[in-house]
């Protein structure tokens, strides 16, 4: 049977290497524009998902990267850390990412589930353990995988999982599928 630290890293790295591979392949401007209303972005999800790993994984547990990350300075705009400025690469954005795995494996080879950190930003509630904060980060990166899922679809169509296991059957008829779905919509709002 697997550890379930073992387990918990697992699946925190599917949702991670999910996140990169909805980047493959775009160009430049198709990997940072905004795709909704509130300006959700593939390389800003990126950008924000290294951020808090660097901060859950890092400083939670005594542990700083020692990376300056500007957009959580106090006179930052919120959203500094959803998108990438001009002068910030795919491949800085994409380092920074896997620098942030790397600081993250050394938190879970010193550090047992139930090792107590402190979240800084959470107050009074910020003692944690770090089976919480891997439950909380999985889950974070694969809900911010769901919007990098439908923002890549929007751009492109390119849709699935991952290149190896997109779990969506290529010569499946989409279009009538759309059509019956927007046919039960129309009909259910009368």
């Amino acid at each position: 049977m697997k550890d379930p630290k073992d387990t918990l890293v697992e699946y925190l790295q599917s949702a991670r290497d999910a996140i990169v591979w909805k980047v493959d392949g775009l160009s430049d401007y198709d990997a940072r524009r905004p795709m909704t209303p509130t300006g959700t972005n593939l390389l800003g999800l990126v950008k924000h998902l290294a951020s808090v790993e660097l901060g859950y994984f890092g400083d939670t547990f005594g542990r700083p990267s020692g990376i300056a990350l500007p957009w959580h300075a106090d006179d930052a705009d919120p959203n500094d850390d959803l998108y990438l400025t001009a002068d910030e690469t795919r491949e800085w954005v994409l380092e920074l990412y896997r620098t942030a795995w790397a600081h993250a494996a050394k938190t879970f080879e010193e550090c047992d589930l139930d090792t107590v950190g402190r979240v800084p930003w959470w107050g009074d509630s910020g003692e944690v353990t770090l089976h919480q904060v891997l439950v909380h980060m999985t889950t974070e990166t694969h809900r911010h995988a769901g919007h990098a899922d439908i923002v890549r679809e929007l751009i492109d169509g390119r849709a699935g999982r991952r290149a190896e296991d997109p779990n969506l059957d290529d010569g499946y008829d989409w279009p009538a599928h759309v059509a019956r779905v927007e046919a039960a919509a129309r009909s259910a709002a009368g």
